[in-house]
């Protein structure tokens, strides 16, 4: 059964770094990926994505910050977080749409399928 796993969250300071993984087992194939997060009392934004061929796309809060790829060989979709700052503290999810292989969607109604999240805290 294809099933979508988050690890890696935790608590760092401003400026420190985090690399999130997205276990995609049971998941065969290319086909949009991506990160979402969701912080309290607000709707799941859009953070990160790649197409099925593996070309990234970013939202304009993480660019040049974070870091979105596929490791194959581990069945993974990555998220190294570096320069972290307070307000990129979240839950974050990572999501699939095996419909889907390229102008990935950025809105979160428009996947199909998530993992359970993991907790990502900055603190200033």
């Amino acid at each position: 059964q294809a099933q979508l796993m988050e690890s890696g969250g935790g608590s760092v300071q401003t400026g420190g770094s985090l690399k999130l993984s997205c276990s995609t087992s049971g998941y065969y194939g290319v086909f949009c990926m991506a990160w979402f997060r969701q912080d309290s009392g607000k709707e799941r934004e859009w953070v990160a994505s790649v197409d099925s061929t593996s070309r990234p796309t970013y939202a304009d809060s993480v660019k040049g910050r974070f870091t979105i790829s596929k490791d194959n060989t581990k069945s993974t979709l990555d998220l190294q977080m570096n320069s972290l700052k307070p307000e990129d503290t979240a839950m974050y999810y990572c999501a699939a749409h095996r419909l889907l292989f390229r102008d990935c969607p950025t809105t979160a109604d428009s996947w199909r399928e998530w993992g359970q999240g993991t907790q990502v805290i900055v603190s200033s």
